[in-house]
């Protein structure tokens, strides 16, 4: 009897101990990936001063675009592929040898298709703006420098290394912020001039990522494995596409429409904008982790809307403080920075419902329903499309524009979430 009422007090104190050890755990990852994203908002936001008021406005609004062209058809690389690394680092962490093989071999195949498709985007909304050599240079850069950096953070955070994940990620910031800086003090400032720059700060994030942070495992070929899964990487490289067209579309629109000048204030604007989503981003990858591994998430509505109104209100807060901030000190991020600070306070609603849209997309990868996925972004995109050139071609002062775009996304967020959430009633894909 003795020995009896011994151990019952332990279970529940061994229950509390498991508890507060697994939340601990939890609170230490994400703290250690949120370091990572703290870094790189501190060394994005010296990168964007320093690049922002050394290029010339319209200048920095065509490298802008042409970046963000860039980021859209990085995702082409490997038929994304990567993809499949993440979910191999995050479940089956053994295999990352041979996905990665899988992923370079697929990668040089791939390159046909990212030339043919660089050049149309090229002909399409920068031939009449910008020198061939130069979008292909930012090209280079975006798609075969930086996108396996961010294969080598993706594989990192699969593999619940976040601390070096956030190392890496800093770095790769802190050498883009160094070359910026660099090339404030070089005697030329041409466009010409700083995509050389780029392609130098790429380069040394990519050789420091893989001489570094990868994890060591043999390369092997295992192209039957690979098959079994490119269908569905084909999938994601496609919502992947889409998704950054339907999240860059308004800076080509803007550039085709209204012209560099106006690109590069609106190129400001959304700059400002993507320093807010850099934290959300982090909160979104481990949510998803978390759902590969525990597909039954977010079932309830009291939680799915708990997380959708702290998305929008950090979102909100972030670029509400940024508007305070630059309406009292409007030069505080330089000169041609200070010409967009009375309009940042006019896109309020848009980083919020920005990325709620980003964090919609991300529970359908987690769910492994990546053709559905693939289709939401195709018709989010269409709708963007239509919008915004309605807007653009209504004759707007720049202060109207940047207004009615919080329309413009709310609109977008509304169509995101009733297509995301018909198709979490749907059962989900083993992954």
């Amino acid at each position: 009897m003795t020995q009896s009422n011994n151990t019952r007090p332990a279970r529940p104190t061994a229950r509390l101990t498991a508890f507060l050890s697994e939340r601990r755990n939890l609170v230490r990852d994400y703290f250690s990936a949120i370091s990572g994203a703290g870094g790189r908002l501190v060394f994005s936001l010296i990168y964007f001063i320093a690049l922002a008021n050394t290029l010339s406005l319209a200048d920095f609004g065509l490298f802008a675009t042409a970046s963000a062209a860039g980021v859209m058809l990085s995702r082409i690389l490997a038929f994304g592929f990567i993809s499949a690394l993440y979910r191999t680092a995050t479940i089956r962490p053994n295999l990352i040898g041979t996905f990665t093989a899988g992923f370079i071999l697929l990668a040089v195949l791939s390159l046909p298709l990212l030339a043919a498709a660089s050049y149309g985007i090229y002909l399409l909304f920068f031939s009449s703006e910008l020198p061939l050599k130069i979008f292909a240079t930012v090209v280079f850069a975006e798609a075969l420098l930086w996108r396996p950096v961010e294969a080598a953070l993706i594989v990192n955070n699969g593999l619940g290394r976040f601390g070096r994940a956030a190392i890496m990620a800093i770095l790769g910031t802190v050498a883009r912020a160094a070359f910026a800086a660099a090339f404030y003090f070089w005697p030329t400032h041409t466009l010409e001039d700083w995509v050389l720059f780029y392609i130098a700060a790429n380069a040394i994030s990519a050789v420091i990522a893989f001489g570094f942070f990868y994890p060591r495992q043999r390369l092997r070929l295992r192209i039957p494995l690979y098959m079994r899964r490119l269908a569905d990487s084909v999938y994601v490289a496609g919502a992947e596409v889409l998704f950054y067209l339907q999240m860059e579309f308004d800076k080509l629109l803007v550039l085709s429409i209204g012209g560099p000048q106006l690109a590069g204030l609106y190129a400001i604007i959304m700059r400002l904008v993507d320093l807010t989503a850099i934290p959300i981003r982090t909160f979104s990858m481990m949510l998803v982790q978390r759902m590969m591994r525990a597909p039954e998430m977010l079932r309830r509505l009291k939680v799915r809307g708990g997380i959708e109104l702290g998305v929008f209100l950090v979102s909100t807060l972030a670029l509400f403080c940024l508007a305070v901030v630059l309406h009292f000190f409007p030069n505080a991020l330089g000169r041609n920075v200070a010409e967009a600070a009375p309009l940042v306070a006019l896109a309020i609603c848009v980083p919020g419902l920005r990325n709620l849209v980003e964090y919609q997309a991300e529970l359908l990868f987690a769910r492994g329903q990546t053709l559905i996925r693939a289709i939401n972004l195709a018709l989010l995109a269409g709708l963007k499309a239509v919008l915004l050139i309605w807007i653009l071609t209504r004759g707007l002062e720049t202060p109207d524009l940047i207004w009615w775009l919080n329309g413009v996304f709310a609109a977008l967020y509304l169509a995101s979430a009733a297509l995301t959430y018909s198709a979490l009633k749907l059962p989900a894909k083993a992954v």
